[in-house]
């Protein structure tokens, strides 16, 4: 079972950081460059990036549009962008500039139409991240839980036309716990569109325990403390995934 890394490049405040939990106080910023740490991954042998705007996605607009646009001409490996995106025009717009996929979250929960026309005029571009915490979809940057359950939605996403879902289990974020693997299990098993695991890499035993998991549509897994702390070394993570 082959497993796609996607190394995180959250951006706060134009910088690259890493949260505990989704919470914006508990900050690690790791780069005042994105651009050359985006470079850096790609050097490092790794095929796409998962770029976050945090601000965005507490806000509801794209706030870093200057570091995403810089990272876009720093790289040519494909790049999938999330936070702050709920209309239309920035969905098209991200696209056009050569985001390769973009991620609706509170949009897509709020607004099933707009999930629904976005998978239609754009197929295969379109994931939506799905982030719960104790099981419930959370929305607003973590901000605010619902009483959605995670599994439901993400079938009702996949009815939808998405191309893919990032499930992130909120309370292992940041946290080097592992990632919940019996969630991720559990939602993946739910649908039949890939699945990208989030929140907890702490080393190369929890990719093994992904892999170990067999289930298809598990496609990847983003890692992102773990790699800028050096708990992960890329060479080595990435040969273990293509085995």
């Amino acid at each position: 079972m082959r497993l796609t890394l996607y190394p995180a490049i959250d951006l706060k405040d134009g910088a690259c950081v890493r949260l505990e939990q989704g919470v914006m106080d508990r900050a690690t910023v790791y780069s005042s460059d994105p651009a050359a740490q985006a470079r850096a991954w790609q050097q490092a042998g790794f095929e796409w990036l998962h770029v976050v705007d945090l601000n965005g996605a507490f806000s509801g607009r794209l706030v870093n549009s200057g570091a995403v646009t810089a990272i876009l001409a720093a790289v040519s490996i494909p790049v999938q962008l999330g936070g702050g995106i709920r209309d239309m025009k920035t969905i098209a717009h991200w696209l056009d500039a050569g985001v390769c996929r973009v991620i609706l979250g509170s949009a897509a929960v709020r607004d099933p139409r707009l999930l629904r026309e976005a998978c239609r005029l754009f197929p295969g571009l379109v994931c939506v991240g799905i982030d719960a915490r104790a099981g419930m979809v959370a929305t607003d940057g973590w901000s605010q839980t619902t009483r959605i359950a995670a599994r439901d939605f993400a079938r009702a996403c996949e009815q939808a036309g998405a191309a893919a879902l990032i499930y992130t289990d909120i309370a292992r974020d940041g946290m080097l716990g592992g990632v919940n693997l019996e969630q991720t299990k559990s939602l993946a098993q739910q649908v039949s569109i890939p699945v990208i695991a989030s929140g907890g890499v702490a080393s190369l035993a929890d990719l093994q325990a992904l892999k170990r998991l067999s289930v298809p549509n598990i496609e990847g897994v983003i890692i992102g403390r773990a790699l800028y702390d050096g708990r992960i070394v890329p060479a080595a993570a990435l040969t273990l995934a293509t085995e």
